[in-house]
This record gives C-alpha cells, structure tokens and sequence, in this order.
C-alpha cells in the first residue's frame, strides 16, 4: 500500500517505514503529525485523498550550504553569498485506506 502525501508544495510516494525529507516542519522532534493525502492505492484500488498518513518527526536539520556568486564583467562587483535550506526528516508510522 502507497500513498502520494502533499508536504511544503512538493508531492511524495510514500509507503509505511519510509524515511523522507521535506521542507521545514513546525514540530518537535519525536512528534506525530498528520500529512494531506492526495492519493492512495492498495495495489489493486487507487482513491484520491481519502485516507490518512501518519508521521514522526526524526530530526530537523540544515542542508549543506550552497554558495551563490554573482559577478558582472568590468564592473569590479562581485558577490558571494551562502544559503542553508532547512528541511525535517520524517518516517511514515502508518498509511491508511
């Protein structure tokens, strides 16, 4: 049994004991929450959005630092500039019909 779950305005199949990453999550660590179902499928039935997908919250994090620069040719202006994106990792507990 899968499920497609809505998280952050990304979509993701997910199935139980899955372990997933998804924009940041106002949860602790350790806590349950309930994710939007858009879609469910036994194997054989696919439903949309009538179902629930339970998840714990595993851990919140930064991802590694991606460096943007910026330069504009005889101008002498250059830029450097860092961003850390931060996401939490999720495990599925269970998908429900």
């Amino acid at each position: 049994m899968f499920a497609v779950v809505e998280s952050g305005g990304k979509q993701y199949k997910v199935e139980k004991n899955d372990v997933i990453t998804v924009e940041k999550v106002a949860a602790e660590v350790g806590a349950k929450i309930d994710l939007k179902v858009l879609m469910i499928s036994d194997g054989k039935e696919v439903t949309a959005a009538a179902g629930s997908v339970t998840a714990e919250v595993l851990r919140q994090g930064k991802a590694k630092k991606v460096i943007v620069y910026k330069y504009k040719a005889k101008k002498n202006e250059r830029r450097r500039h860092g961003h850390r994106q931060p996401y939490t990792m999720l495990k599925i507990t269970s998908v429900e019909a």
